[in-house]
């Protein structure tokens, strides 16, 4: 959806306060009703929020890369592969040993096997869409 609605010219954000939105404003001017998750928020604002910061990130020439988008989580269907920072190892907790090796083949087989095992321990209905 953030896709979607990063190539339309014109977004206006209609947020509901205390109960919500005047129901006759919802039937006659609303064309799309976005929800954020299964919990309550004081106003509509906060959730306007995080679809506004989900879609321009995808507009073009928001980001300093445009490649930045491309292996995150949701992309493909799969969570992102976990990142790791240098030190190669900091209080004994060391980064796997493919990333180090320079082995871009082995790197990203790696990427791959360990998305796919996250996303399936953390949120399997997304396999369902998996392109990889």
């Amino acid at each position: 959806m953030a896709r979607r609605l990063a190539g339309e010219r014109h977004l206006v954000f209609v947020c509901g306060h205390y109960e919500g939105v005047d129901e006759r404003v919802r039937e006659h001017l609303v064309t799309d009703e976005i929800s954020v998750g299964d919990y309550v928020l004081t106003n509509g604002v906060l959730a306007a929020a995080v679809v506004i910061d989900a879609v321009v990130r995808l507009v073009p020439g928001v980001l300093g890369c445009e490649g930045s988008t491309v292996e995150e989580s949701f992309n493909r269907g799969l969570l992102e592969y976990p990142q790791y920072t240098r030190p190669a190892a900091y209080r004994g907790w060391k980064v796997p040993e493919v990333l180090l090796s320079g082995n871009h083949g082995e790197i990203e087989a790696w990427r791959r096997r360990v998305a796919r095992e996250r996303t399936q321990d953390r949120r399997p209905d997304l396999l369902e869409t998996d392109e990889r």
